[in-house]
């Protein structure tokens, strides 16, 4: 493989997934880990990734209130605005993080009526600043990568609450595993605001679905919809209808 061709491919996994390991780098392609080092950092001095510990991320990921990396931007407008019509007046809605979560806060109505919960420190801002619903910040550690606050004293706030809906932006899923992460720490805050929440949404851009990263959120049985720019009748989405899941 051309190191063009290898290059394009871990960037498309980084939009896909926000971030790589090297050493799942070095598995898939069969190289030295070297290459792999030189990979990154030759796409880091190009401003196409940022490089970590062990990897990279997405520029996407990483993102700040006036960012504009954002990986297919019309497919999250479109997932937002079918997601937005599940929020009613007088709702606990807990939010993630994610640039499809930015999407929808952007989409809300502005005569909504709701109380907004989030670990995320971009998105408290972005409801801050764009919305006059309250706004719940949960905070404690936060986590770089993510720009989310994680730990036990996240987890403890969110075992007090029961919130109407939980929208989810969502690293990888699948419809045998469910929702999966790649980070430990994100991974503990995911599977407590399930369980705090009467409802689930899954939002994602399909080029995540049938994919499966290394930890469980939660299982195809615990999500309520699943949010696509696809259209419901499509295809792809088939094995999620018949797991259960409402696809918009």
């Amino acid at each position: 493989m051309l190191k063009k061709e290898r290059q394009a491919l871990i960037l498309q996994q980084l939009n896909i997934h926000n971030r790589v390991l090297s050493c799942e780098l070095l598995e898939k392609f069969s190289v030295s880990e070297d290459t792999i080092r030189r990979d990154l950092q030759e796409l880091s001095d190009e401003g196409r990734l940022i490089k970590v510990h062990g990897g990279a991320l997405s520029k996407g990921f990483h993102f700040t209130l006036s960012s504009n990396e954002v990986y297919l931007p019309e497919e999250k407008r479109t997932i937002a605005q079918k997601a937005a019509e599940l929020i009613k007046d007088g709702m606990l809605v807990l939010l993630s993080g994610g640039t499809t979560i930015m999407e929808l806060v952007h989409a809300l109505p502005s005569t909504i009526n709701a109380t907004f919960v989030t670990p995320s420190v971009p998105m408290a801002l972005e409801l801050m600043n764009n919305s006059q619903n309250e706004v719940i910040f949960i905070g404690n550690k936060l986590n770089r990568d993510a720009q989310m606050a994680v730990g036990a004293e996240v987890v403890r706030q969110l075992q007090t609450l029961h919130a109407d809906i939980c929208f989810m932006g969502t690293n990888a899923i699948d419809a045998v595993s469910g929702i999966t992460e790649s980070i430990w720490e994100i991974i503990e805050v995911k599977k407590e605001m399930r369980r705090a929440s009467g409802k689930l949404v899954s939002l994602a851009i399909s080029e995540k679905l049938n994919t499966v990263q290394p930890f469980q959120v939660c299982a195809p049985s615990e999500i309520d919809y699943l949010v696509t720019e696809l259209p419901s009748g499509h295809p792809s989405l088939q094995a999620y209808k018949q797991a259960g899941i409402a696809v918009l």
